[in-house]
């Protein structure tokens, strides 16, 4: 069965994505030569990316960690691929009951998608750290001192971007839904993640439905657990499936 039939046959389609997903909008991944962890970016700065996005950075060195923050992971002109725009049309059709997503970046909002569970949080969100005012990410930008720290207009203290960082603890709130969408869901699609950071990863092992399908052009640990593996490009997959789908049900198949 392929991608097209199995879209067509299933109700309850949960999308799990990560940073591939964003790649054809041209926002860099983590792990490829020129992705975020990569050589050509880890010789910019002194220190690895894992490091300089970890809580304890933040709070020792805001100056470093912001100008790493503003500069490799803000992607103002980033626009949603074929990829954010098919899985907003599945939802509109009643199909897709979720996107969950490891990216901060927005982009499946952007296209229309409505039930997004972002694990990671979001660069759109800002707030500050002492009365809690929400600011948007050109607030925060624009909020920035001559150091390049953003403050509160109201009380200067740091404004913290709404990201999970290294050593902090993901959203209980986001994470019970995403377990629960997993597990009533009938399809599950998994595409763009190396599936090896945990507790992200391992949310897909409560899935209990009908069909599996993972688009991805590396292997993961859990290749072994879908029944459809799909090495290509996701956006160009899913555009060409949901293509298909539709003319399946012009057809009335």
């Amino acid at each position: 069965m392929n991608l097209a039939e199995i879209l067509e046959k299933s109700n309850k389609i949960v999308f799990f994505g990560g940073a591939g997903v964003s790649t054809e909008s041209n926002i860099p991944d983590f792990r490829s030569p020129t992705g975020l962890y990569g050589e050509k970016r880890e010789n910019k700065y002194p220190f690895p990316a894992e490091i300089m996005l970890s809580h304890s950075f933040y709070v020792k060195h805001p100056q470093m960690f912001f100008d790493f923050y503003f500069n490799e992971m803000i992607y103002k002109d980033a626009v949603p691929n074929d990829a954010h725009k098919v899985l907003a049309e599945l939802e509109k059709m009643g199909k897709l009951t979720a996107v969950i997503t490891q990216n901060i970046d927005g982009l499946h909002q952007k296209a229309g998608s409505v039930n997004v569970l972002e694990l990671h949080g979001s660069v759109l969100r800002n707030f500050c750290t002492r009365c809690h005012t929400e600011y948007t990410l050109e607030e925060t930008m624009n909020s920035r001192d001559d150091k390049g720290i953003p403050r509160c207009p109201k009380d200067g203290t740091i404004i913290k971007p709404d990201v999970v960082l290294y050593e902090e603890g993901l959203d209980m709130n986001v994470l019970y839904k995403a377990v629960q969408a997993i597990q009533e869901a009938d399809c599950l699609i998994v595409a763009g993640t190396s599936l090896t950071v945990n507790p992200a990863a391992s949310l897909i092992q409560n899935f209990r439905g009908r069909y599996s399908v993972l688009i991805n052009k590396d292997t993961t640990p859990y290749d072994r657990s879908f029944d459809l593996i799909i090495r290509d490009s996701i956006g160009k997959v899913l555009k060409q499936a949901f293509q298909e789908m539709t003319e399946y049900e012009s057809a009335g198949n």
